[in-house]
């Protein structure tokens, strides 16, 4: 967890040191290859036809039928015994932000995935 100024920080430095400006057109077509080349790649703007046409292009249907073919039933346990289970207990989502304590809550302590704690 970090504070402001640490965001606010990490912006600057980003503002001022990033040398990856982003693009202003969104077609680069420098990826695609010449002519005589063995396995050419099209470009963005190359028209092509599309193999998935009705009645094959019904996903749901395709779904169901994807799904029917990879359950082995033999693996299928009969009737509902799995089902009607009793909770155990309340459902908690345990400490929001406002009740952690006030160091946790401040970034002193604790441990982060890229940043060791200051105890």
């Amino acid at each position: 967890m970090s504070t402001r100024e640490e965001r606010e920080g990490d912006d600057s430095y980003e503002a001022t040191n990033d040398e990856a400006p982003i693009p202003s057109s969104p077609v680069d077509d420098s990826y695609t290859t010449g002519p005589g080349e063995p396995m050419p790649v099209q470009k963005d703007g190359t028209e092509y036809e599309d193999p998935m046409q009705p009645p094959e292009s019904n996903s749901d249907e395709q779904l169901a039928n994807d799904e029917r073919e990879a359950i082995d039933q033999s693996n299928v346990l009969p009737g509902d015994r799995l089902r009607h289970a009793r909770a155990r207990g309340p459902y908690n989502e345990g400490a929001n932000e406002d009740e952690l304590p006030a160091a946790v809550r401040e970034g002193n302590t604790g441990r982060s995935a890229t940043l060791r704690a200051v105890e």
